[in-house]
């Protein structure tokens, strides 16, 4: 009978089929989305859609390519993206009512990010070196091919999987001539990393095109304490003037209001907590006052835009969704537009219609239509290649955890299943260690492609996610094994007690802080009969290895040089005479937000223990196994070594 189901179930390579639905755009009566496919070979191609917004039936495609971060420009007629050109990303403009892209402005090293000036010029966040940080001198820039070193006095000098060896500069382009101003000569200021995030959403010009804002490192050498500030500097050229001088903490995403007046910022105020809640700020710029918009609320915003001259949007969790919200400037309190799933990226129509992309555990992302406190699917580019496929049923509870807190956790049923049949149990736990499982599609780590093999999957929100308040996620600062395993052992308990989990027949798996999770519970216990662990930190000394080490106090309770034991009270390593579960121990060799350094220790003492364990190492990946070969080989040595222990 479970050959029958999984014949129709998510299987790894039928996840790679699915398009990836991007972010809309608004433009008249229709929305440009971008949508990603994969070919076999690991070629990923984005074709930009027309859709209508009446019912979304009407598709056609508008541009082919390796494209991204489309925007429109200011008069609707033409619209800007970032397209590879020879070996970099190049800012492309193609006209609205039909024509090719072209190319603008060459730019030496290319750019992550574009956006348009009200007059139709660009602004691109350009790439330069860090150690020749102007256009000439990049473009002119030797890279010595004879050595094969890397040097610095920097605290922070890598990122993810980069050496930290380019800068980015806002230049303004005319399309027409293809003409770059640079507006920071000679800086050498942080800005937004690429790697996780979109650096382009740090900056916004002013609606008579006069001036830019934006958000960059204010931080002096060796960058010990990073200080994301807000800036403004003159579109004509001129020197950037600090606008926040007065605090620490870090500014972000700041927007114009619609006359100017103003520019709304997100504040977060504790500079070494990366998780620290985000306050909205509007800085009055004739008077230089910055003021708070929603006072003690407490969820943190993200992704804010203009609906209208008073009201904004933005997207905040909460408890396990993402919602989008809307507030009045002037003063009030947030609404939610939203109730269910996972919202991101609203956009506008001229008609005041807005549009999100939504998705959840059980639907991957493709647009909606947001009206009357919910949202409505729009688009259908998903449909084909889920059809005949069968997904999980998912329901919600609350199970009593540490200190008698009420925990969520989403499950995960096989397609198929009754819910009150006992079913082996796999938990999928979250990452950051503030992030979140929420009710949302996952591409690399997918519920429904492991409940497919016969699991039910349970997602545990612990101590430390983010979207209960700040309380709930600062709660396991320096103490990070504690009340977080509490809470994953309650919920196993309840589904044990339940009926609906077979005791003899339970998993742990998870990444990054998922995976510190799983390599502290495995030496606490030995109830479960195996466990992944990706990415897994797992020698909290050793995470001085790490890409940022800022904030390691906060999180561990103490520095190492302060106070060793305290550090280690909460490390893995320290309680390695526990393990005897067998562990899938996973990691990418160029990760170094957790080095691999980190898996290749928990491997080494599991074999030299004797317990049973296998190592799985990508030469080419990072924190995130991204390729669709890489990521399908993940899948099936994830599945294949819970069905040998499960």
């Amino acid at each position: 009978m479970w050959e029958d189901r999984l014949m129709t179930s998510l299987t790894p390579e039928g996840l790679w089929s699915i398009p990836r639905v991007g972010a809309p755009r608004a433009v008249e009566d229709r929305l440009l989305v971008p949508v990603t496919t994969y070919t076999t070979d690991d070629r990923a191609t984005t074709t930009l859609w027309r859709v209508d917004t009446e019912d979304g039936t009407e598709a056609r495609r508008f541009a082919t390519g390796e494209i991204s971060g489309p925007v429109v420009s200011p008069d609707r007629s033409a619209i800007a993206y970032l397209k590879t050109l020879g070996e970099h990303r190049q800012v492309h403009v193609q006209p609205l009512d039909g024509g090719e892209g072209r190319p603008v402005g060459d730019l030496p090293l290319g750019a992550v990010g574009v956006a348009w000036v009200p007059d139709g010029r660009l602004v691109a966040l350009a790439t330069l070196w860090s150690d020749a940080p102007r256009l000439e001198d990049t473009r002119s820039h030797e890279r010595r091919p004879h050595l094969d070193v890397q040097t610095t006095e920097n605290a922070v000098y890598q990122y993810w999987d980069s050496w930290l060896d380019h800068v980015y500069h806002p230049v303004v382009i005319d399309p027409e001539d293809g003409s770059v101003l640079d507006l920071t000569p000679d800086a050498t200021r942080f800005w937004s990393w690429p790697a996780t995030d979109d650096p382009i959403t740090d900056l916004d010009v002013s609606p008579d095109g006069a001036m830019l804002a934006f958000c960059a490192d204010d931080s002096e050498p060796p960058h010990r304490e990073l200080s994301w500030s807000l800036f403004l500097v003159p579109l004509a050229g001129g020197a950037p003037t600090r606008l926040d001088t007065q605090r620490d903490g870090h500014s972000h995403r700041p927007r114009f209001t619609s006359d100017g007046s103003g520019i709304v910022y997100g504040y977060q105020s504790e500079p070494d907590y990366y998780a620290s809640p985000t306050r909205l700020m509007l800085y009055d710029i004739a008077t230089g006052e910055h003021r708070e918009l929603m006072g003690e609320w407490d969820r943190s915003p993200s992704g804010w835009i203009f609906a209208n001259e008073k009201t904004l949007l933005f997207i905040a969790e909460d408890e396990g969704r993402s919602r989008l919200w809307q507030l009045n400037i002037a003063g009030g309190s947030p609404e939610a537009l939203t109730s269910d799933g996972w919202v991101s990226d609203p956009t506008v129509s001229p008609d005041g219609t807005i549009h999100v992309l939504a998705h959840d555990i059980a639907a991957p992302p493709e647009v909606h239509r947001v009206a009357d406190g919910t949202h409505r699917r729009l688009s259908r580019f998903t449909a084909e290649a889920l059809d005949g496929t069968h997904l999980g049923e998912i329901r919600e509870l609350f199970v009593p955890g540490a200190d008698g807190d009420p925990i969520q956790t989403w499950l995960v049923d096989p397609p198929g299943s009754s819910p009150d049949q006992p079913l082996p149990l796999v938990h999928m736990l979250h990452g950051g260690p503030h992030g979140v499982s929420g009710d949302a599609w996952h591409w690399r780590w997918n519920a429904q492609a492991l409940a497919a093999a016969g699991y039910r999957v349970a997602l545990v929100n612990f101590h430390g996610s983010t979207g209960w308040g700040d309380d709930f996620a600062t709660s396991i600062h320096g103490a990070w094994g504690d009340r977080p395993m509490r809470d994953v052992e309650a919920v196993t308990d309840h589904l044990i007690d339940a009926g609906v989990a077979e005791e003899s027949r339970m998993a742990l798996t998870g990444g990054s802080y998922g995976g510190y999770l799983v390599a502290w519970i495995t030496s606490q216990t030995g109830r479960y009969s195996c466990a992944v662990a990706h990415a897994a930190v797992t020698d909290l000394p050793g995470m001085y290895a790490s890409d940022i080490t800022y904030g390691r106090a906060r999180a561990y309770g103490a520095e190492i040089w302060d106070d060793r034991a305290a550090v280690e009270r909460w490390s893995p390593s320290t309680q390695a005479g526990g393990y005897s579960t067998p562990t899938l121990v996973i990691h990418g060799q160029k990760d170094r937000r957790v080095p691999a350094t980190q898996g290749l220790e928990l491997y080494g003492v599991l074999v030299a223990k004797g317990v049973p364990a296998r190592l799985l190492v990508y030469p080419q990946e990072n924190h995130w196994i991204l390729s669709r070969a890489n990521s399908i080989h993940w899948y099936d040595e994830v599945i294949a070594w819970l069905g040998r222990w499960l």
